[in-house]
């Protein structure tokens, strides 16, 4: 079988031909159809298919990307109550204004108790921020070096938060006869106290009345 026996071949009596040329053009009549079938059926199907797929895959990665929202949006709450937390026990260690009096004392007993002279303890006006008020203090103090640095030591252990500024020292004057070899120590004591509702509502609409941002 060559060829030429398929060019001469008379489709009017294909019914007779020998049967491998039968099977060879039954065969190409059904890759024909193979692929006829593909273009017309499979083919559209395929593209439907790729194109799920790739909705699929869309949706898988919005997914993901939700999935990470989420886990994010947890460690930021975890954050956020740890930060109110902490906040909290900050805000613990500021006196209100009913303990701000006690608070000048343990400061003045701090000095007394490390045998320290005070020469000047005078309160200033209060300095005002958004939720608390800073309240300054000059001090003047005479004593040794190290009765000095156990009075910071004991400022700093104070339940409440206090600060020494601006630290001043220098040998007290000759002409001092009562703390011979002395140092005087001139500072400014900063602690702080929270404002109550009433005083933040009361600053609230002076600022507001004032036309600035309270």
């Amino acid at each position: 079988m060559q060829l030429n026996d398929f060019k001469e071949i008379d489709w009017k009596s294909a019914g007779n031909l020998p049967a491998p040329m039968k099977a060879v053009l039954l065969s190409i009549l059904a890759i024909v159809i193979l692929l006829l079938g593909y273009a017309a059926l499979l083919n559209p199907n395929l593209k439907a298919l790729r194109e799920e797929q790739e909705k699929e895959q869309a949706l898988r990665d919005t997914f993901m990307a939700k999935k990470l929202q989420a886990i994010k949006i947890d460690a930021y709450k975890k954050q956020m109550v740890e930060i109110e937390q902490t906040f909290g026990a900050l805000l613990k260690q500021l006196p209100d204004k009913s303990q701000m009096d006690g608070l000048l004392t343990d400061i003045n007993e701090a000095g007394l108790a490390q045998g320290l002279a005070f020469e000047a303890f005078i309160p200033q006006e209060e300095v005002f921020a958004d939720f608390y008020a800073e309240k300054p203090i000059q001090i003047k103090v005479v004593g040794r070096y190290h009765q000095l640095g156990a009075f910071a030591t004991e400022v700093a252990k104070l339940s409440r938060i206090v600060t020494l500024n601006n630290l001043h020292i220098q040998p007290v004057g000759k002409d001092d006869k009562t703390h011979k070899d002395g140092l005087l120590m001139e500072a400014v004591a900063k602690t702080y106290r929270y404002l109550d509702a009433d005083e933040v509502s009361a600053r609230q609409a002076l600022a507001l009345k004032a036309g600035k941002k309270p």
